[in-house]
Protein backbone atom coordinates (compact mmCIF):
# COMPACT_ATOMS: atom_id res chain seq x y z
CA UNK A 1 0.00 0.00 0.00
CA UNK A 2 1.42 3.39 -1.00
CA UNK A 3 2.33 5.85 1.75
CA UNK A 4 1.19 9.50 1.95
CA UNK A 5 2.42 11.95 -0.71
CA UNK A 6 5.86 13.42 -0.09
CA UNK A 7 4.45 16.95 0.29
CA UNK A 8 2.24 15.74 3.12
CA UNK A 9 5.21 14.21 4.93
CA UNK A 10 7.13 17.47 4.55
CA UNK A 11 4.15 19.44 5.86
CA UNK A 12 3.92 17.18 8.91
CA UNK A 13 7.65 17.54 9.50
CA UNK A 14 7.44 21.34 9.53
CA UNK A 15 4.44 21.32 11.84
CA UNK A 16 6.20 18.96 14.25
CA UNK A 17 9.39 21.02 14.09
CA UNK A 18 7.71 24.45 14.34
CA UNK A 19 8.47 24.82 18.04
CA UNK A 20 12.20 24.23 17.42
CA UNK A 21 12.54 26.98 14.85
CA UNK A 22 12.91 30.67 15.51
CA UNK A 23 14.72 33.90 14.74
CA UNK A 24 18.21 33.58 13.28
CA UNK A 25 20.23 35.71 15.68
CA UNK A 26 24.04 35.74 15.96
CA UNK A 27 25.27 36.26 19.50
CA UNK A 28 26.24 39.91 18.94
CA UNK A 29 22.66 40.73 17.88
CA UNK A 30 20.97 38.97 20.81
CA UNK A 31 19.74 41.37 23.53
CA UNK A 32 20.16 40.73 27.24
CA UNK A 33 17.12 40.17 29.46
CA UNK A 34 16.86 43.82 30.56
CA UNK A 35 16.86 45.02 26.93
CA UNK A 36 14.40 42.30 25.98
CA UNK A 37 11.98 43.42 28.69
CA UNK A 38 12.39 47.04 27.57
CA UNK A 39 11.56 46.03 24.00
CA UNK A 40 8.38 44.28 25.11
CA UNK A 41 7.24 47.41 26.94
CA UNK A 42 7.69 49.44 23.72
CA UNK A 43 5.53 47.24 21.51
CA UNK A 44 2.39 48.98 20.25
CA UNK A 45 1.39 46.84 17.27
CA UNK A 46 2.30 43.86 15.13
CA UNK A 47 1.04 40.78 13.33
CA UNK A 48 -0.76 37.88 15.00
CA UNK A 49 -0.10 34.69 13.04
CA UNK A 50 -1.81 31.35 13.62
CA UNK A 51 -1.47 28.02 11.84
CA UNK A 52 -4.84 26.43 11.06
CA UNK A 53 -6.29 23.69 8.89
CA UNK A 54 -6.94 26.47 6.36
CA UNK A 55 -3.26 27.43 6.36
CA UNK A 56 -1.62 30.44 7.97
CA UNK A 57 -3.86 33.32 9.08
CA UNK A 58 -2.51 36.75 10.01
CA UNK A 59 -3.95 40.02 11.28
CA UNK A 60 -2.19 43.31 12.05
CA UNK A 61 -3.26 44.46 15.51
CA UNK A 62 -2.67 47.21 18.04
CA UNK A 63 -1.73 45.43 21.26
CA UNK A 64 -0.96 45.81 24.91
CA UNK A 65 1.93 43.72 26.28
CA UNK A 66 1.61 42.96 29.98
CA UNK A 67 5.22 42.09 30.86
CA UNK A 68 4.33 41.21 34.45
CA UNK A 69 1.69 38.58 33.67
CA UNK A 70 2.95 35.00 33.74
CA UNK A 71 6.57 33.90 33.32
CA UNK A 72 7.09 35.72 29.99
CA UNK A 73 4.19 38.15 29.75
CA UNK A 74 1.02 38.19 27.65
CA UNK A 75 -0.17 39.88 24.46
CA UNK A 76 -3.62 41.47 24.77
CA UNK A 77 -5.61 42.52 21.72
CA UNK A 78 -8.92 42.26 19.92
CA UNK A 79 -10.18 41.10 16.55
CA UNK A 80 -13.24 42.13 14.59
CA UNK A 81 -16.02 39.64 15.27
CA UNK A 82 -16.25 39.03 11.52
CA UNK A 83 -12.55 38.09 11.35
CA UNK A 84 -12.30 34.30 10.89
CA UNK A 85 -8.98 34.08 12.73
CA UNK A 86 -10.51 33.83 16.19
CA UNK A 87 -13.06 31.25 15.07
CA UNK A 88 -10.72 28.81 13.33
CA UNK A 89 -8.95 26.37 15.63
CA UNK A 90 -5.21 27.01 15.73
CA UNK A 91 -2.70 24.18 15.39
CA UNK A 92 0.34 24.49 17.62
CA UNK A 93 1.79 27.80 18.74
CA UNK A 94 0.54 31.26 17.89
CA UNK A 95 3.17 33.79 16.82
CA UNK A 96 3.09 37.54 17.32
CA UNK A 97 5.67 39.55 15.34
CA UNK A 98 6.16 43.02 16.74
CA UNK A 99 6.66 46.16 14.72
CA UNK A 100 9.30 48.33 16.46
CA UNK A 101 11.94 50.09 14.32
CA UNK A 102 14.01 49.52 11.19
CA UNK A 103 15.89 51.46 8.54
CA UNK A 104 18.21 51.32 5.55
CA UNK A 105 21.97 51.68 6.05
CA UNK A 106 23.97 53.09 3.14
CA UNK A 107 27.58 51.90 2.69
CA UNK A 108 28.37 55.55 1.94
CA UNK A 109 27.99 56.20 5.68
CA UNK A 110 31.00 54.00 6.49
CA UNK A 111 34.47 55.64 6.66
CA UNK A 112 35.80 52.21 5.70
CA UNK A 113 34.29 52.70 2.23
CA UNK A 114 37.04 55.24 1.50
CA UNK A 115 39.69 52.95 2.98
CA UNK A 116 39.07 49.73 1.06
CA UNK A 117 35.64 49.84 -0.57
CA UNK A 118 34.64 46.39 0.75
CA UNK A 119 31.23 47.49 2.02
CA UNK A 120 27.63 46.81 1.03
CA UNK A 121 24.19 48.16 1.96
CA UNK A 122 22.33 46.56 4.85
CA UNK A 123 19.23 47.03 6.96
CA UNK A 124 19.16 47.72 10.68
CA UNK A 125 16.15 46.49 12.60
CA UNK A 126 14.71 45.21 15.84
CA UNK A 127 12.72 41.99 15.54
CA UNK A 128 10.67 40.57 18.40
CA UNK A 129 8.85 37.27 17.96
CA UNK A 130 6.51 36.17 20.74
CA UNK A 131 5.38 32.54 20.74
CA UNK A 132 2.59 31.19 22.88
CA UNK A 133 -0.89 29.82 23.35
CA UNK A 134 -3.80 31.74 21.85
CA UNK A 135 -6.80 32.27 24.14
CA UNK A 136 -10.06 33.76 22.84
CA UNK A 137 -12.19 35.95 25.13
CA UNK A 138 -15.72 36.30 23.77
CA UNK A 139 -16.61 38.15 26.95
CA UNK A 140 -17.76 41.77 26.89
CA UNK A 141 -16.38 42.56 30.37
CA UNK A 142 -12.91 41.23 29.46
CA UNK A 143 -12.95 43.04 26.14
CA UNK A 144 -14.00 46.36 27.65
CA UNK A 145 -11.30 46.15 30.32
CA UNK A 146 -8.66 45.45 27.66
CA UNK A 147 -9.91 48.28 25.41
CA UNK A 148 -9.79 50.72 28.32
CA UNK A 149 -6.20 49.71 29.14
CA UNK A 150 -5.13 49.94 25.50
CA UNK A 151 -6.79 53.33 25.07
CA UNK A 152 -5.25 54.68 28.28
CA UNK A 153 -1.77 53.63 27.15
CA UNK A 154 -1.95 55.78 24.03
CA UNK A 155 -4.15 58.63 25.24
CA UNK A 156 -1.95 59.20 28.31
CA UNK A 157 0.69 60.59 25.93
CA UNK A 158 -1.65 63.43 24.95
CA UNK A 159 -2.19 66.70 26.79
CA UNK A 160 -5.98 66.27 26.65
CA UNK A 161 -6.57 62.50 26.73
CA UNK A 162 -9.78 60.94 25.46
CA UNK A 163 -11.39 58.21 27.56
CA UNK A 164 -13.89 55.50 26.73
CA UNK A 165 -16.38 57.25 28.98
CA UNK A 166 -16.35 60.27 26.66
CA UNK A 167 -18.47 58.27 24.21
CA UNK A 168 -22.18 57.48 24.80
CA UNK A 169 -22.55 54.24 26.77
CA UNK A 170 -24.88 52.58 24.26
CA UNK A 171 -22.41 53.36 21.47
CA UNK A 172 -19.52 51.84 23.46
CA UNK A 173 -21.53 48.69 24.13
CA UNK A 174 -22.30 48.33 20.43
CA UNK A 175 -18.63 48.71 19.51
CA UNK A 176 -17.61 46.12 22.09
CA UNK A 177 -20.15 43.62 20.75
CA UNK A 178 -18.46 43.94 17.35
CA UNK A 179 -15.07 42.73 18.61
CA UNK A 180 -13.64 39.67 20.34
CA UNK A 181 -10.73 39.64 22.78
CA UNK A 182 -7.61 37.58 22.15
CA UNK A 183 -4.66 36.85 24.40
CA UNK A 184 -1.35 35.16 23.67
CA UNK A 185 0.11 33.52 26.77
CA UNK A 186 3.79 33.93 25.91
CA UNK A 187 5.89 30.80 26.31
CA UNK A 188 9.08 32.11 24.73
CA UNK A 189 10.52 35.37 23.48
CA UNK A 190 12.98 35.61 20.60
CA UNK A 191 14.42 39.05 19.99
CA UNK A 192 17.10 40.36 17.68
CA UNK A 193 18.64 43.83 17.76
CA UNK A 194 20.68 44.33 14.58
CA UNK A 195 22.08 47.84 14.91
CA UNK A 196 25.53 47.76 13.28
CA UNK A 197 27.19 46.13 16.32
CA UNK A 198 29.37 44.10 13.93
CA UNK A 199 30.93 47.21 12.37
CA UNK A 200 34.10 49.03 13.48
CA UNK A 201 33.48 51.96 15.84
CA UNK A 202 34.18 54.55 13.11
CA UNK A 203 31.54 52.94 10.88
CA UNK A 204 29.05 52.90 13.76
CA UNK A 205 29.58 56.63 14.20
CA UNK A 206 28.99 57.02 10.48
CA UNK A 207 25.70 55.12 10.70
CA UNK A 208 24.57 57.36 13.57
CA UNK A 209 25.41 60.49 11.58
CA UNK A 210 23.74 59.11 8.45
CA UNK A 211 20.56 58.15 10.28
CA UNK A 212 20.34 61.61 11.85
CA UNK A 213 20.83 63.20 8.44
CA UNK A 214 17.95 61.06 7.13
CA UNK A 215 15.79 62.27 10.06
CA UNK A 216 15.81 58.86 11.73
CA UNK A 217 16.74 59.96 15.24
CA UNK A 218 15.21 56.88 16.88
CA UNK A 219 17.30 54.60 14.69
CA UNK A 220 20.44 56.61 15.47
CA UNK A 221 19.75 56.32 19.20
CA UNK A 222 19.37 52.54 18.99
CA UNK A 223 22.67 52.28 17.07
CA UNK A 224 24.36 54.32 19.82
CA UNK A 225 22.74 52.28 22.57
CA UNK A 226 23.61 48.93 20.98
CA UNK A 227 27.26 49.87 20.53
CA UNK A 228 27.84 50.29 24.29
Amino acid sequence: MAGPPRWMCVSRFWRASWHALGVYSPVHFKPDRATERDLLSRIDAGNLITSTDRGLLATFLPVLIDVDAGPHGVVLAHLARNNDQWQVADEGEALFIADIIDGYVSPSWYPSKAEHGRVVPTWNYIAVHLYGTLVVHDDSAWVESMVRRLTARHESRRADPWTVDDAPREYVEGQIRAIVGVEVLITRVEAKVKMSQNRPSADIDGVVAGAIQQEQADLAEWVRRSAR
